[in-house]
């Protein structure tokens, strides 16, 4: 099916701000409306109305007319609705469906989140591997993940998309914690595979201590961090880079986005932490966010007590047991969790 094209134009009486080459993502669903509106409202309060960047929505179906006039009105930038194509969006030929539906099935019985959805599976090959080529997406070389049904806490008085593009970076995010390893079981082996066919795809000042412990390089154990890739704000070109383009080809041939249940946070996570140098990668610790059931704030006197956030600094998965953020600052070399 052919992408959907609907553009809202906004009239404003004054000029246009300064502006990246860049939106604001969204993959979302029709009766998700009440959710997308709630992250929209926070985004928008908290930056987007200072810039007016542009926002875009995908969905696997036709969005409805009262999804567009509500998102387009909720808006300050101009808006864009497309259809994911269906061959993005379905079963890949080369995959055994009844051994997909039976890996499926034990996943589901031993209580995996998601074990057993094919659309959940289908949203995470689509976010790993295609969302970036989308027609509507294509023109764009910056983008920012909105999930629907997010918090956001601070005031963002900057444009974070020229601080990525001013500071050289590629990829940023806010939280990081370990994945469900019975939901990835073979991915790393897969990507060892992959280096060592592809050695030229690995930076040589690559982040990989941040998923392999004990300075072991590529053959050693991967300890399951991931950057949580629900918040992104990433340069579009890296994911249509040859890099990642071959190593998403590979993993797609083996299956594991379906027989497993491989996410889009630790492709992205493993691939930006090989094929990136690790001054490229950035992490913004002045947002305050949550996505369901975690939550980070930032814990300095200044956005606490000058009103630029509003969260509670001492409920914070960044000191959680779990948080892989500490693994994270000593990989780049920043020594405290500010």
């Amino acid at each position: 099916m052919e992408p959907l094209h609907r553009r809202q134009r906004k009239i404003h009486c004054d000029p246009d701000p300064p502006r990246q080459n860049a939106t604001l993502l969204m993959l979302v669903r029709n009766f998700e409306i009440d959710d997308a509106l709630s992250s929209m409202r926070q985004i928008e309060d908290r930056f987007n109305r200072r810039y007016r960047y542009p926002w875009t929505f995908l969905n696997d179906e036709e969005f409805t007319q009262e999804f567009i006039q509500l998102t387009s009105g909720m808006a300050s930038g101009d808006t864009e609705y497309g259809i994911v194509p269906k061959d993005e969006w379905s079963w890949p030929d080369h995959i055994d469906r009844q051994k997909a539906r039976t890996s499926m099935k034990t996943m589901e019985d031993d209580g995996v989140i998601y074990g057993g959805s094919v659309t959940y599976r289908h949203m995470c090959r689509y976010n790993s591997g295609f969302f970036f080529n989308h027609p509507l997406v294509l023109k764009y070389d910056w983008y920012w993940r909105v999930e629907p049904s997010i918090e956001f806490y601070c005031d963002m008085n900057y444009d974070p998309f020229k601080f990525m593009k001013d500071n050289n970076k590629a990829y940023s995010f806010v939280i990081a914690m370990p994945d469900y390893p019975k939901t990835i079981p073979t991915l790393w082996d897969a990507t060892q595979r992959f280096a060592e066919r592809y050695p030229k795809y690995i930076d040589k000042d690559n982040a990989i201590d941040f998923i392999v412990d004990g300075q072991k390089g590529i053959k050693g154990p991967y300890n399951f961090c991931h950057f949580w890739s629900n918040f992104e704000i990433a340069d579009l070109n890296f994911w249509r880079s040859e890099a990642y383009t071959k190593y998403f080809q590979w993993l797609d041939e083996e299956g594991g986005f379906y027989y497993e249940r491989w996410g889009d946070a630790p492709v992205h996570s493993i691939a930006a932490s090989l094929f990136l140098p690790k001054d490229r990668i950035h992490h913004f610790a002045d947002i305050g966010y949550k996505h369901t059931p975690w939550l980070r704030c930032p814990t300095d006197d200044e956005s606490y007590f000058s009103g630029r956030c509003l969260c509670n600094r001492h409920e914070n998965f960044d000191e959680h047991v779990y948080s892989c953020l500490p693994k994270w600052f000593n990989v780049a070399g920043e020594s405290s969790i500010k």
